[in-house]
């Protein structure tokens, strides 16, 4: 098999309180090949979020090691890491995390208005364009979040993750804020990325969407266990 688009090893991340060190993640080993959907289960304060946030390079490690494409990032700088999360990485939040006063292309266009001037704004219009047409919103481009609907809003969430075409899309708590069949429609859009080819990490606490994914993990406390559940859908 090729190698891993993501491989970690004892990934650890602790964090001082106080006088204390709280491990919110522990010897995490993760390997993920490129096209696969992996679901993270855990209750809140399990360490989720912490290891998102370090796969997405938003945080860096205490101990262990993170190779993205093979490339081992703890030899990164600051600079490096943005570049390569902005080149590679896309995220979709539970709060969709739009600008209210710009347009839902705008909104999508923000990952590559970033890029340090590598796209013009006709560029940028162009590619965002295309990533709402992949998501069934060409027609509300100019609409602001206010004019949108929960579930659309996170669709524009989701175009903004792919405008960059990035290698991996990773997803916290996706459905959190949607009713079930908008959180349906979004799951049923993933799977087609996912599909497509796309590398999909979701965080959940909902077992319903975890069963989209093609791996389960389970985390408490910290620790990372794949799940034995029979949860594959497909």
């Amino acid at each position: 098999m090729s190698e891993p688009i993501i491989r970690t090893e004892k990934l650890t991340r602790t964090y001082s309180m106080g006088e204390s060190m709280v491990i919110a993640l522990r010897d995490a080993d993760l390997t993920v090949h490129a096209g696969e959907f992996i679901a993270l289960m855990g209750a809140s304060g399990s360490g989720k979020s912490t290891l998102l946030n370090l796969l997405g390079l938003l945080d860096r490690a205490s101990a262990g090691e993170y190779f993205l494409e093979g490339t081992p990032v703890s030899s990164l700088s600051r600079d490096e890491l943005a570049d390569l999360r902005g080149r590679r990485i896309g995220f979709i939040f539970q709060n969709f995390n739009l600008l209210a006063r710009l347009s839902a292309w705008e909104n999508v266009a923000l990952p590559l208005a970033y890029r340090q001037g590598q796209f013009g704004q006709q560029d940028q219009l162009s590619r965002a364009r295309e990533a709402l047409s992949r998501v069934q919103l060409e027609h509300r481009v100019e609409h602001n979040p206010m004019e949108l609907s929960g579930g659309e809003r996170q669709r524009v969430a989701i175009a903004r993750a792919l405008v960059t075409q990035p290698a991996v899309i990773l997803a916290d708590e996706p459905t959190g804020n949607l009713d079930s069949n908008t959180g349906i429609e979004i799951m049923r859009l993933l799977k087609e990325l996912n599909a497509e080819g796309r590398t999909i990490i979701v965080v959940t606490h909902d077992m319903n969407v975890a069963r989209n994914a093609n791996r389960i993990y389970q985390m408490r406390d910290g620790v990372l266990k794949e799940s034995e559940f029979d949860h594959v859908t497909h």
